[in-house]
């Protein structure tokens, strides 16, 4: 058992499973709130994150603490490199974290280092409450500066349908304000060409697969992990699987290491496990770059461990403390597929059921592999997540398959066990959204092209 403690920063859902995983051989202590519960989500009014971090360290040696991480896009990714800078511990750059969550400045840097791998882009001109300009073209991708979530990204048709979505309620914009502006004051300081992210981003539509590329970075060596497909519901923007390994080709996978490669160095990621999201257009052998993450996809941590045997809450465990997740051993395989499939709901009317103890019972005792969270929401939720989703997310399950077809087999029966309908029955195909789109899963492996160790100071 290790003695160190660590701390664990806004450690909740698939981190609460992973990070609780390993408390005996780590153990440690959790701060932070869940922005999606109440009442402790009521913390956001006053929240700073500098306050945060200045009480964090002065309770540091008191309370034994030696290392921190965080998977938490919102807060916890910034909060947890703040805190390793003030004490020295190992963790991501504050820089880079700031570089990544600052999604126009990430454009920028990308522009000067693989404008191949951008898209168009720009900032919407109006604010908050303002009239849309009349010289956008249309159709465009919106998102803001700065969130997590895909909260109010999607592709706009229309000057209607944009004045629509960046229409925002007195209460909207307090909750904006406030999800942005701990980010804002940190960024104001430490990287004041970024400009504000109290703004919108416009970019240029992609169409094509979706994919994510996970690894890390130690003594400045990028270590790629794996790649994991995204599908989208038919016809929409909203995610409906995530499937590893998938059949990226291998020239797609080259790319994608290589853009990683050079704008990692060049926001200074020397350290830290990451996810860049990003289209791969097979048949023009072009990738074009979504966002990077500064922190572990923790949704996919446990798709890598029914499939590879390697668990990335450990492997950020282990970063935090400044060793190499490399030097871990293998745990046995207990997949060859893995996926995990979200269950929406696109009718605001539409309640759908949460399983019941019974529906729980009978899908653990048939499916024990099974991972199951479902999200019950109030009727003023549902209404804001079809504002800023498009729909409504009440269900993920995890599970693990022999191959492709034994997977879907699998999806079906236990979403029929749960009385919800199964994500997996989608056809696969292209669909017909000129915006993001992604394909059905394609979940057969394909040999890595990458090899292990990519060393980040090499030029490109």
């Amino acid at each position: 058992m290790n003695s160190a403690r660590t701390l664990v920063l806004f450690n909740y859902d698939w981190d609460r499973l992973g990070f609780g995983r390993w408390r005996r051989e780590f153990p440690f202590d959790d701060a932070g709130f869940d922005l999606f519960s109440f009442p402790s989500n009521m913390r956001l009014a006053g929240f700073d994150l500098q306050r945060l971090v200045d009480r964090l360290a002065a309770q540091a040696a008191r309370r034994g603490w030696q290392a921190v991480t965080s998977t938490h896009e919102q807060f916890g990714a910034l909060a947890a490199a703040l805190l390793a800078e003030r004490l020295g511990w190992p963790g991501t750059p504050v820089a880079a974290v700031l570089a990544c969550q600052h999604k126009r400045h990430a454009r920028r840097v990308l522009q000067e280092i693989a404008p191949d791998a951008n898209t168009g882009f720009d900032l919407l001109s109006s604010r908050y409450g303002e009239p849309v300009p009349h010289d956008i073209a249309y159709p465009v991708f919106v998102k803001p500066v700065k969130a997590a979530f895909s909260v109010l990204a999607r592709t706009v048709r229309n000057r209607e349908e944009l004045a629509a979505l960046v229409r925002f309620s007195p209460w909207e914009r307090w909750v904006i304000r406030h999800l942005v502006e701990p980010f804002e004051r940190i960024a104001r300081a430490r990287l004041p060409e970024a400009g504000s992210a109290h703004r919108m981003l416009l970019e240029q539509p992609v169409a094509a697969p979706q994919y994510n590329l996970d690894g890390y970075v130690f003594g400045g060596e990028l270590r790629p992990l794996g790649f994991v497909e995204s599908a989208m519901y038919p016809d929409t923007q909203a995610f409906m699987r995530f499937g590893y390994p998938c059949a990226l080709p291998a020239a797609g996978q080259a790319k994608a290491l290589d853009v990683a490669v050079r704008f990692l160095r060049a926001v200074g990621f020397t350290h830290g496990l990451f996810n860049l999201e990003f289209f791969y257009d097979a048949d023009r052998d072009r990738l074009t770059v979504i966002e990077f993450n500064a922190r572990m996809a923790s949704q996919f941590s446990d798709l890598y461990q029914r499939v590879d045997g390697i668990d990335l809450h450990r492997f950020a465990l282990e970063l935090a403390h400044g060793r190499d997740p490399a030097l871990l051993p293998r745990a046995p395989s207990t997949a060859g597929v893995a996926a995990s499939f979200v269950y929406r709901s696109f009718d605001p009317a539409a309640r759908p059921p949460m399983p019941t103890a019974a529906r729980a019972r009978a899908l653990a005792e048939r499916f024990p592999d099974a991972l199951l969270f479902s999200f019950a929401k109030t009727a003023g939720q549902i209404a804001r997540d079809f504002k800023w989703l498009g729909s409504y997310r009440y269900g993920i399950l995890h599970l693990g398959g022999r191959d492709e077809a034994d997977l879907r087999a699998r999806c079906a029966a236990a979403s029929a066990l749960l009385g919800w309908p199964a994500p997996c029955a989608h056809a696969d195909g292209p669909v017909d959204d000129p915006g993001r789109q992604g394909r059905g899963l394609a979940l057969a492996p394909v040999p890595a092209a990458a090899p292990a160790i990519v060393a980040m100071g090499v030029a490109r």
